[in-house]
């Protein structure tokens, strides 16, 4: 078993281009959602939103992907203009990464692997998929597109 990387310990750069460090999210919730903008889910940016401005122990993280679909060609002035404009996303939005492949981003590497993350392997299947990391920075579960950001499957972990 390789050691346990925590999720604090990943890096990742903003649309911005600006480091993200995730340490500074220790005691809240952390929701991270690859996300599209030409996507049948991308509307879910709205209840996205809802959720970021509802719960103040939540934190929503974006991952712009365009590996289903090529459905995120979009550069990252054009995903931020679009989150902006269509869906009033203030939320945080991370670069255009990889979330599966050869190329994989060590932050989707943590998410989807039990060796990394302690918890279960899980696969991404589609644009929009939700992993919910708690207070600790353990992962609690993840779901799938269908799953509506305001589900009671997740919404629960926060009540």
């Amino acid at each position: 078993m390789k050691e346990n990387i925590s999720i604090y310990d990943i890096k990742i750069k903003s649309l911005q281009g600006k480091l993200v460090d995730f340490s500074v999210f220790k005691g809240k919730n952390i929701l991270f959602v690859n996300v599209a903008s030409k996507c049948g889910f991308t509307p879910q940016y709205k209840a996205l939103q809802e959720l970021n401005d509802t719960y103040s122990d939540l934190v929503v993280v974006g991952v712009p992907c365009n590996q289903f679909g090529q459905q995120e060609k979009g550069t990252s002035e054009e995903i931020e203009e679009f989150c902006e404009v269509n869906y009033g996303v203030t939320f945080l939005i991370t670069e255009k990464i990889d979330v599966k492949g050869d190329n994989q981003h060590p932050l989707y590497s943590w998410l989807t692997s039990k060796e990394l993350n302690g918890k279960k392997n899980s696969t991404v299947k589609w644009n929009f998929q939700k992993y919910l990391v708690n207070k600790n920075g353990e992962l609690v579960d993840y779901w799938y597109s269908l799953t509506k950001p305001d589900s009671k499957k997740i919404v629960k972990h926060f009540l």
